[in-house]
């Protein structure tokens, strides 16, 4: 039987590079239980420490809400407080103990801004349990109409009064608004966040590239729709982009489905005119390197990941480069140590 989870990974071996260069990684999940991906149905406090310590420099990281561990009973628009309060938990219990990182320094939770003015107390609730670590929320807003990608929300929610007024809201109390779409969205997105210029909205995984489905074998229509809408929202100065995401297959590489995982270099080759057409259009203050895990974990390992980050980010300057690994993603989240 071929190999699967940790011990494919494993298959693909590589030292951290540069492993002095410090890191915040600004974007994992925890969860329990998950049906999919398969090998990765638990990624808790020990998962995420035997990747971190895996030779590269991560000072701190940030939990992005994965609708886990919500409350079972309570109302509904509160229920999502049950997972801030777990990882809150877990970040209490890191303290010290899984090495020099500061897991979960940042918490990014869940609420439904189409509440409107009835998402205050979700979001006073959401700051309550989690008084010191808890920055803001994830309301993604990926539709896209064909059957064979999934929905996160109804058709045009950026355009609603109630999500804009609920955004509203989330800005006055000094939060973020994270974001996931599909790229065909930027245009709204742009127009969203001209409409709500207070609120820092920081844009998930490449700003939604797809080449899946209806997006497939399609490259040069599909790329040149996604460098519009790229420059679209980046002329947004209170949009921020995250570099990462790349493993999802959601994104058109095939590095899942291969008999060994894929090395950084060639990570590194395929990925980096996306992720230079990115930096170039947002700059390096504006962009920060993500891992997604355990998400992207089904196409590479985390050594890996960072080894490939380090590769396309070579030719930047030292500050730059600094900004990409660490400052940005400290300054957004105020991540005090």
């Amino acid at each position: 039987m071929p190999p699967t989870g940790n011990q494919w990974l494993a298959l693909t071996p590589e030292d951290a590079l540069e492993p002095e260069i410090p890191i915040c990684d600004p974007h994992h999940h925890f969860w329990e239980h998950r049906p999919e991906p398969a090998d990765y149905q638990r990624y808790l406090l020990p998962e995420l420490a035997a990747d971190l310590n895996t030779g590269h420099n991560i000072r701190s990281t940030v939990f992005v809400e994965a609708r886990s561990s919500y409350r079972p009973d309570g109302p509904e628009e509160l229920r999502s407080v049950g997972e801030v309060e777990f990882v809150q938990s877990l970040a209490d219990a890191a303290a010290g103990q899984y090495g020099p990182a500061r897991p979960a320094h940042g918490i990014i939770g869940r609420a439904d801004l189409k509440l409107g003015p009835a998402v205050r107390p979700v979001l006073e609730a959401l700051q309550q349990a989690s008084p010191d670590r808890f920055r803001g929320i994830r309301h993604s807003v990926g539709w896209d109409p064909s059957p064979e990608l999934d929905n996160r929300e109804v058709q045009d929610c950026l355009q609603r009064d109630d999500y804009r007024h609920g955004a509203r809201i989330l800005a006055e109390q000094g939060h973020i608004l994270e974001n996931s779409l599909y790229f065909p969205q930027l245009p709204d997105l742009a127009d969203f966040a001209n409409a709500v210029p207070q609120l820092t909205i920081v844009l998930n995984h490449l700003g939604g590239l797809c080449r899946i489905g209806p997006y497939a074998n399609n490259d040069d229509a599909v790329m040149a729709q996604w460098r519009r809408g790229i420059a679209a929202v980046a002329a947004c100065p209170n949009i921020v982009m995250k570099l990462g995401g790349i493993g999802m297959p959601r994104i058109g590489f095939d590095w899942h489905t291969r008999p060994a995982p894929v090395g950084s270099a060639e990570i590194a080759q395929s990925a980096a005119p996306i992720i230079h057409y990115l930096i170039e259009q947002f700059s390096p203050q504006r962009c920060m390197f993500e891992s997604n895990f355990p998400v992207d974990k089904v196409s590479f390992s985390y050594p890996v990941l960072f080894n490939a980050f380090k590769r396309i980010s070579a030719d930047y300057t030292p500050t730059e480069r600094a900004a990409l690994f660490h400052d940005t993603a400290a300054r957004i989240y105020r991540l005090q140590y």
